[in-house]
């Protein structure tokens, strides 16, 4: 019984600050009766666990979100807190459970256990107080292609209910704020990968969403096209706009995310920011290209002195990853060495760890 839908109202009723006896008459509007209420909280001598509070500037609260399917568990007692402002990040490989958790938190899954908050709502028992208040644009542009940009805009703020001339203006505003209006008129299937993606970010916010879900949301998409997005994404968050964005890209998670979540196998496995995250390999990330890829194991065992941890040979690159201390200072020894052993070397870079490299210390993989 402790799991009564109940027990998770007052939980929550009270970490917004309400009285026992504001909460009471609530659920007296509720249609809940004296009896009814006794029977469930008295009647079983029921001990109540206390839900953690959300810090106080947390918009979205997860705590212990478990979700399995058959023998595989997406979801591994995730927990986590995003700030409202700002781009949080959720940086993992295809099926490490981004889009499972981002499901959760839009209400079109439920969990098989766990607490899950988004601005205040319950994710589960409030799902369609929330589902007003948020937008979700997922991994494929979930737009009618047979209808044009300004239709597609028009139908999603007829969804929400608005107004023929509201939804009318309110196209109108998305279609100029997303360079969207000289093909406004045009059907959507003659729109390129980039336009759909911008019109299908424009469809999730008409109803100016609280905290908006960006799933993966420039998969497929050419280098310009993503930039581009890129900067509509930063003025958003300016407006305003809290944004969670799932990413397997490094670099977009290190461009755009105040924060990053690091998933793999259904568990948190790190956080922080960028440079934070970047900090826990250490030191620079040397970089040798041999000439022959046959010699790259050769070349990793004279490497390895150099090293503060194991190199990573690529046969059919021919390139060989190693963290290091010491700075430039290092290549020179490295190439005596590296002469000395006949080893033919065709490039050697030096460079700062990039998230790719905290992946794959984390993991032993990177994400792709």
């Amino acid at each position: 019984m402790s799991n009564h839908p109940l027990f998770t109202y007052i939980h929550e009723a009270r970490t917004r600050g309400m009285s026992n006896q504001d909460i009471i008459q609530a659920l007296f509007a509720a249609g809940w009766q004296t009896h009814e209420i006794l029977d469930i909280l008295v009647g079983g001598a029921v001990q109540i666990t206390p839900i953690p509070a959300a810090s106080g500037d947390a918009i979205i609260a997860v705590h212990n979100a478990v979700k399995t399917y058959g023998t595989v568990r997406a979801l591994d007692n995730v927990s986590l807190e995003v700030k409202r402002g700002g781009v949080t990040a959720l940086l993992g490989p295809n099926g490490a459970g981004k889009t499972t958790l981002v499901r959760i938190l839009t209400t079109l899954l439920a969990p098989d256990s766990g607490h899950i908050v988004v601005a205040g709502y319950n994710a589960v028992q409030q799902a369609q107080q929330l589902r007003g208040i948020i937008g979700l644009a997922g991994q494929y542009a979930a737009v009618d292609e047979m209808l044009t940009g300004r239709e597609n805009l028009e139908m999603f703020a007829r969804l929400y209910h608005f107004s023929s001339a509201a939804a009318r203006q309110r196209a109108q505003d998305l279609l100029e704020q997303f360079d969207l209006t000289d093909a406004g008129d045009r059907p959507a299937k003659t729109y390129s990968g980039g336009m759909r993606r911008r019109l299908d970010l424009a469809a999730s916010l008409v109803s100016k969403p609280a905290v908006l879900f960006l799933d993966e949301p420039t998969t497929g998409l050419d280098p310009r096209s993503r930039f581009a997005l890129w900067h509509v994404i930063r003025d958003l968050v300016q407006q305003g706009t809290t944004v969670l964005l799932t990413t397997q890209y490094l670099e977009e998670a290190d461009q755009l995310a105040d924060k990053i979540f690091v998933i793999d196998h259904g568990r948190i496995i790190a956080q922080g920011t960028a440079d934070e995250l970047k900090r826990q390999v250490g030191g620079d990330i040397l970089e040798v290209h041999v000439a022959d890829h046959a010699e790259v194991d050769r070349a990793a065992d004279i490497l390895r002195p150099f090293g503060t941890d194991e190199p990573r040979p690529e046969a059919d690159t021919g390139i060989i990853t190693m963290a290091i201390d010491g700075g430039a200072a290092v290549l020179v020894d490295v190439v005596r060495e590296a002469d000395a052993a006949g080893l033919a070397i065709r490039d050697i870079v030096l460079r700062r760890p990039s998230l790719d490299d905290v992946f794959m210390k984390l993991t032993g993989h990177t994400t792709q």
